[in-house]
């Protein structure tokens, strides 16, 4: 590898939540790693993160994606998995992964309820495929009473549940990842696409009963989609839990390879002409909008996004998705980049005028 880094960024370092593991400013994404990105081209991404500082790579057991299918279950983590062992440097990264909530065809039938022994049979089956002893950061991918997370804001209705029994099983989750954690097979304990109302009792359960104590939340979150911002954000920062930004880009929307409606072959669009409900009559306008400002300002506008998410007020890690290592090396020129306050002041306008663009 490159021995010369000074031309190259380096990441900064913050902890997760109050008392998660030191990372990177950016973590390293892998959902398309064994479909659109074969496994060399994976192992340079790892490789060129590392040189940049960058510690921090998240996958799951569901991935890769476009499409989601049940004989692809795992085969990211079995990209990384044999790093792990070509490479020898297990300790040079902290490794996040994720269990697969209800009803996903990643599993063949479907994804059942995601109850205790589900939860330590994804543990083990991930351990082995990443070739790991630990886990350190191991994540609920979504919650099994649903959520308004993809795009389901839009139809969204609150479940008519009794809460007493989803603290009961929350509580359950809480204390079986407790004991993996004693057994040494996990680090700590994440979440991701959940709720202000979600969050609030996973931690209040943490703090009544002495268990693990939720370090992140890995929610979408980019410049075009900002359901985050309000009771999520207030909630975060008072409770110190780090944001994990997942499609900070808008899936490619904010690079501006999608203007004008057209989808590039070999794209994420090829796959999924819609990007999961990202396409909207409303979404270029917004699109052209940052593409301008970026224009204006001299910056690129990916490393613009990017660096905006590392800007918010919540701490925030964004992920990064890159399809070929080409596209990583563009995107980590924005650890060195800050943004001037005027363009941040021109930001919020933006979103003024473009609330909810999907």
């Amino acid at each position: 590898m490159p021995s010369d880094t000074a031309s190259r960024p380096l990441s900064p370092r913050l902890r997760l939540g109050r008392d998660g593991p030191e990372v990177s400013a950016f973590c390293l994404g892998s959902m398309t790693w064994g479909t659109q990105t074969p496994p060399a081209d994976a192992h340079r991404q790892i490789d060129m993160a590392l040189d940049h500082g960058v510690n921090f790579i998240d996958t799951a057991e569901m991935y890769p994606t476009n499409p989601i299918r049940a004989e692809t279950l795992g085969g990211t983590e079995r990209i990384i998995g044999d790093w792990v062992a070509a490479r020898g440097r297990r300790d040079d990264l902290v490794i996040a992964t994720k269990v697969t909530g209800e009803g996903s065809v990643a599993i063949e039938g479907g994804s059942p309820l995601v109850t205790p022994p589900r939860l330590r049979q994804a543990v083990e089956d991930s351990l082995k495929r990443l070739r790991l002893e630990k886990i350190d950061l191991y994540q609920l991918h979504w919650p099994d009473r649903g959520s308004y997370h993809y795009r389901q804001n839009w139809r969204y209705r609150p479940p008519q549940a009794d809460t007493a029994a989803l603290r009961v099983a929350m509580r359950a989750l809480l204390e079986e990842a407790q004991a993996l954690i004693a057994e040494g097979k996990i680090g700590h304990f994440g979440l991701s696409n959940e709720t202000a109302w979600g969050m609030a009792q996973w931690l209040a359960l943490a703090s009544e009963g002495g268990l693990p104590r939720a370090v992140s939340l890995q929610n979408e979150y980019s410049l075009l989609c900002r359901l985050f911002d309000t009771d999520l954000a207030e909630l975060c920062a008072l409770e110190q839990v780090t944001l994990m930004a997942y499609s900070p880009l808008a899936t490619g929307l904010l690079s501006g390879k999608y203007a004008g409606d057209v989808i590039p072959e070999g794209s994420r669009r090829a796959h999924r002409p819609d990007l999961g409900g990202r396409i909207t009559p409303r979404v270029f306008e917004a699109v052209s909008g940052y593409l301008g400002l970026a224009r204006e300002w001299s910056l690129d506008p990916v490393q613009m996004a990017l660096a905006w998410c590392r800007a918010r007020p919540v701490p925030t890690v964004p992920i990064l998705g890159a399809t070929t290592a080409g596209q990583l090396e563009a995107q980590l020129p924005a650890l060195a980049l800050t943004l001037p306050d005027d363009l941040l002041v021109e930001i919020d306008r933006m979103h003024r005028l473009h609330p909810m663009p999907y």
